[in-house]
Parts: C-alpha cells; structure tokens; sequence
C-alpha cells in the first residue's frame, strides 16, 4: 500500500527555516522531518512512498538520490575516481518524487499522482506533522466502516494557560497549555479509497479540504479516527525548536522505532 505526503508547499510561517529549504526538510535532530514521517510508516509496515513536491523540490530530490552517502561510511579514492561504501546504512523504501507545481493546491496535487496510486486504497498525510498513532490500527478502523475518506482528528494543545475563574475573581484551577476547546481538527493521517479522486472536480486549483473534504462529509463518506495520543504539527520556528528538544532528549513519542 502506497503512503502519499503532500511536500510541496511554500511553509511561509516557517520563513526562518523554508527561505532556504522546503517545510519539510527542516531537520528536527540532524534530520528532515519528512525523514520522520517515513519512518513512522514504516516502522508499521508501509514502505512503498509517493512525495509530492513542488517549492524546491529539488532538495527532496537530491536528499533521496544521495541518501546511501549521506549517512554511510564511505572512502573516497580521488586517484582513482572510486568511492567505497562502508556501513551502508539504507532503509526498506520506495520512493516515488513528483513535481506537482509550484503553486498546486493539496487536492491538485493529490489528482496529480492518480496515476501512481491507481485503484487501491492508500494512505495520505502532510509533510509536517509527526504523531506515535498506530498505523496499523487506523487502518483497521477504516476497513471496518468502509468510507471513501478516513481522516484522524486530533486535539491540538493549547497555546496559553487556561484559568478557571469563579464569580468572585478566584482561580480554581489553572492548566498550562491544556488541550484545545474540546474541538476535533484534521490532523492529517489520512486513509482513502481511489474514488476520492471523483471528488477533486477543478484540478490544480482544489484545495482537498475544502471541497472534497465538504462534499464527502455531505455524502456520508467521510470517517474521523479520534486520536488522543501525541501529534503536532511544525507550524512555526517554536514548533520546530520543541520538536528537536524532544528528539535530543530522547523523549520524542513518535520515534517508535526507537523504543
């Protein structure tokens, strides 16, 4: 089964980072995070990749090409034009790169690897966000209510501290960046069916959650896998430098390959 992520986006609330680089080749820990995405995948089983590029696209080209000397041991024989590979340290992946333009929506970019994906089921998800899910158990879920579109919902944490405050002015409780106002959000970690693609009607200009997403709900095609465990989404330069704080701690939930 073929894993989709959208990696073609601009990521301008992460200026710092995506003048240089697409969103997702910020490194959390010496590496992208795409490279976490994929290998919270795989650890489930999933391995066979489709990357959607467009903005600088080339860097996730050029990442993947010389994967196996970027984090190998290699000797370099400049007499002779040789290179020797020592430790060859690889993973069990495909990995498919399609330029779907530059300024493509999600859903254009989506109907854009129609032909890749074929008529199978197959998983999507962005290229920013990373979560300790069970992928192996969304997909069951999604089996067993058998809709076009599974969606996992998620409960993003709070920015501030949240106070509870009684008539007299009192606090009564105080919660440091609590979950969000009990509202469920997409967070990515899709599962779909190839009729999805029935839904995507203006090409490179749909964005996928907008109309498709409104018109599978309208039609009762549309599944939520609540998920309570970690996720978050590298939104901003915070995001980031919280994210890579985790990682260098040895404290990243989602690095279940790790444990």
């Amino acid at each position: 089964m073929k894993t989709v992520i959208l990696a073609g986006g601009y990521g301008t609330r992460l200026s710092e980072e995506t003048d240089l680089r697409p969103k997702p080749m910020v490194e959390i820990g010496g590496r992208p995070i795409l490279w976490h995405i994929m290998k919270i995948y795989s650890y489930w089983g999933f391995n066979d990749f489709v990357v959607l590029t467009g903005y600088k696209s080339h860097v996730i080209k050029d990442y993947f090409i010389n994967y196996y000397t970027r984090y190998s041991d290699i000797t370099v024989d400049m007499a002779n034009n040789a290179v020797e590979i020592h430790n060859n340290r690889n993973e069990p992946w495909r990995v498919i790169m399609l330029y779907t333009g530059q300024d493509t929506m999600t859903g254009g970019r989506l109907l854009r690897a129609k032909d890749f994906i074929g008529n199978e089921t197959f998983m999507l998800t962005y290229g920013d966000g990373v979560s300790d899910i069970n992928i192996g158990k969304l997909l069951e879920y999604h089996r067993m209510h058998r809709k076009t579109v599974t969606v996992t919902s998620v409960q993003p944490q709070g920015k501030f501290g949240a106070l509870s405050i009684d008539d007299s002015g009192k606090v009564v409780s105080f919660a440091e960046k609590p979950k969000g106002d009990g509202a469920w959000i997409n967070g990515g970690f899709f599962v779909m069916e190839s009729d999805v693609f029935d839904y995507i009607k203006n090409g490179d200009e749909t964005i996928l959650e907008r109309e498709p997403m409104e018109s599978l709900a309208e039609a009762g095609q549309l599944q939520a896998y609540k998920y309570s465990g970690f996720w978050r989404a590298m939104d901003t330069l915070k995001d980031k430098n919280d994210l890579t704080a985790l990682w260098m701690t040895g404290n990243a939930p989602w690095s279940l390959w790790m444990k």
